[in-house]
């Protein structure tokens, strides 16, 4: 059966550096990019997920101007035009205001769904059924929607979404809308919203109409609508470039959460019960990889001996790395690049990433 959505633009946000997974992640090739369990990566995944509901012509890889080689190598099938190049980080407003702008010129007053290339979703089948289902509802309503996902534990490194009255029932798939936004929580409050059963994780997925969206970007981004509906206007033609670095220049750096969804006037989110992982660090990933009787996650040639609770990865299956009387580390080997940390340090890992990402040879 054919599920194409004819009048559906998507956008996957693919800009991020990645500096948490230093040093597999590198300047040259960021997490997004590199395969971290199997012939897949990241972003080819996120794209395998929308691309039998969306048509190619109509699906939008945004990204950091040095990676958009990368994207049209992995992503052959996407048209050139659809992969832009952002010249300067400016968050994810200015990302989500070009998108729909794009979406605006090209196809009028479609309904956009927004997604980011750092997460892990399944099945893929559940996650389908209810990105359609919050696209007909935004379609009906004119409302801005959110992905909640339903917490499993009391996570401290995401956002939340405090859920209000149920707005609907589609099926099983339940609409609310949305009382306010929560920032990342001290564990002792993670384990309060875990157990007031109001609380989603914010999964910073997003559907709505250009219109809809686009009359709340013009309220609290009049700069961001007015510089970008500049560039836009040289779109597929050889000023575009230009018309971007004009456009990015000088403009507030902020979240789309923030400068927008916060303040709009009617805001909801579908509440997503599908596996969801942000493979934001190190430590997002080791559920995905081969687990020993010590619980040592391994990916690549290791051995160990009275080592416990290790992360060990290695993209260098020629190589063995050996971990004796040690717990709790985290060690990768990439290239010519190794990370040796505490768990409990991994913050820290971001603060040297951002210092030896730039470097030659890093």
């Amino acid at each position: 059966m054919d599920r194409t959505d004819q009048d559906l633009v998507a956008v996957i946000l693919a800009g991020g550096v990645g500096t948490r997974f230093w040093p597999l992640s590198t300047e040259e090739r960021p997490k997004q990019f590199i395969r971290l369990f199997d012939d897949r990566s990241l972003l080819q995944k996120s794209y395998d997920r929308i691309a039998g509901i969306v048509p190619d012509d109509r699906i939008l890889v945004l990204t950091n101007d040095r990676f958009t080689h990368l994207v049209a190598e992995q992503l052959p099938d996407l048209p050139r035009r659809n992969i832009v190049g952002e010249p300067e980080r400016k968050d994810t407003a200015a990302a989500v205001c070009l998108g729909v702008l794009m979406a605006g010129r090209r196809f009028g007053n479609p309904a956009m769904v927004f997604l980011t290339a750092d997460h892990l979703i399944e099945p893929v089948g559940l996650f389908q059924r209810t990105l359609l289902s919050a696209v007909r509802a935004a379609r009906d309503t004119g409302a801005l929607y959110t992905f909640g996902i339903r917490p499993t534990y009391p996570a401290s490194g995401y956002g939340y979404l405090e859920t209000g009255d149920k707005a609907a029932d589609d099926d099983g798939i339940a609409h609310f809308h949305l009382a306010s936004f929560r920032e990342k929580p001290d564990a002792e409050t993670a384990g309060r919203y875990l157990a007031s059963g109001r609380h989603l994780w914010n999964s910073g997925m997003f559907v709505w109409t250009v219109e809809a969206v686009l009359e709340e970007l013009e309220t609290h981004l009049p700069e961001h609508v007015a510089r970008l509906s500049v560039a836009v206007e040289a779109m597929d033609t050889e000023a575009w470039e230009e018309a971007l670095r004009a456009g990015f220049s000088n403009l507030e750096r902020t979240s789309i959460d923030f400068a927008v969804m916060e303040k709009a006037r009617d805001v909801r989110c579908v509440s997503g019960e599908f596996s969801w992982k942000d493979v934001g660090g190190w430590l997002a990933i080791q559920e995905f990889l081969e687990c020993d009787d010590e619980g040592n996650r391994i990916k690549g040639c290791a051995r160990v001996l009275d080592a416990r609770g290790n992360l060990i990865f290695s993209d260098r299956p020629e190589e063995t790395l050996a971990l004796v009387g040690v717990r709790d580390l985290v060690v990768v080997r990439a290239g010519d690049r190794t990370l040796i940390a505490p768990k409990d340090r991994l913050e820290d890992v971001k603060r040297l990433g951002e210092a030896l990402i730039a470097e030659p040879g890093s």
